[in-house]
């Protein structure tokens, strides 16, 4: 029996409608999770994630639980067909919901840790300014040595934030760093090179004065040893423990996000397919580009979960709901 690795999305793939597919064929959804969010954030988080507008969306306070919740009610829709991960792994924010899924968090508990994770960012954005750009076509080790001269050529932060695939690099820092950068990476050939409309200069060490304060935050919160197996987008590596998972949960702000090696563990461990649940496509783009062996399948709307679950509901799953 093959081995399905359930992957899921972060920030970036959210869209105003998200989850309306959902309710159309699960209206009990509405009053088990999205009901219970609204009531339990004290934020109409539902109307948003349907209704907009997308500048609210975008409101890094708004977005990572909105995207958490669309993708634990995508996870709660897949489980009642029967289908559930042998493996997970979750993008930056994603990995709450692969950690909920994997038994380590009550949804509930991680929604109210991806609200508050998701204010103390968007705080940061106000004390120190900041982006976030995305560079494609240069390696990895070339971007990096481009960020230590940005950094020096300034004297502010400028960092490598995610290693999304070969030749998908995000950097992140204070802005005339961030723009130094940019220009040089044009220079040295990039294919392309975007600014990125994101809150805050995620994933750097801008995001350290934080980190306590977050801490304090998961020393509240039951964490139990995951289920499945997790692979961690800050290490690359599987997760074995709750102090392991308590630890990069924190380190995940000031860290890189290593989606490459994440997806070559999922690979190597055994993933004979790939299911993005949630918003957005951007996790089975990169998949496909890093694992190219291993199929990819979507969920963000009806047609392609239809065909998700035709195609891999006849592997083995302990159907129920996300918690």
């Amino acid at each position: 029996m093959g081995k399905t690795a359930f992957v899921f999305p972060g920030q970036g793939s959210q869209r105003v409608g998200m989850g309306l597919h959902l309710l159309d064929q699960r209206p009990d959804l509405l009053d088990t999770y999205y009901r219970e969010a609204d009531d339990i954030l004290g934020l109409p988080l539902s109307k948003l994630c349907w209704e907009g507008p997308e500048e609210a969306l975008r409101d890094t306070s708004v977005t990572q639980p909105a995207v958490f919740l669309t993708s634990i009610a995508t996870l709660d829709v897949l489980r009642g067909h029967g289908i559930g991960p042998a493996l997970v792994a979750g993008h930056s924010l994603g990995e709450y919901t692969a950690l909920v899924s994997a038994g380590v968090l009550d949804w509930t508990d991680a929604l109210r840790l991806v609200r508050r994770r998701g204010e103390l960012m968007a705080e940061v954005n106000v004390r120190v300014p900041g982006r976030m750009a995305a560079v494609i076509g240069l390696s990895l080790a070339t971007v990096e040595t481009l960020c230590a001269r940005a950094a020096a050529g300034t004297g502010q932060v400028v960092e490598v934030a995610n290693d999304n695939e070969p030749g998908q690099v995000v950097v992140s820092g204070q802005a005339a760093a961030v723009d130094l950068l940019c220009e040089a990476a044009r220079d040295a050939g990039a294919l392309k090179v975007a600014v990125l409309e994101v809150g805050a200069p995620f994933h750097s060490s801008l995001m350290a004065d934080i980190e306590e304060e977050f801490a304090a935050e998961l020393a509240e919160v039951d964490l139990r040893a995951p289920r499945v197996p997790v692979v961690s987008g800050v290490t690359a590596d599987l997760l074995g423990s709750a102090v392991d998972i308590r630890d990069c949960l924190r380190r995940q702000l000031t860290g890189r996000v290593r989606w490459t090696g994440a997806v070559r563990a999922l690979a190597a461990a055994g993933a004979e397919a790939f299911v993005e649940v949630g918003p957005g496509h951007v996790l089975s783009g990169l998949c496909r580009r890093i694992a190219p062996e291993v199929p990819g399948h979507r969920t963000d709307d009806a047609r392609r979960l239809a065909r998700t679950v035709a195609l891999t509901g006849h592997r083995t799953a302990r159907p129920g709901t996300a918690a």
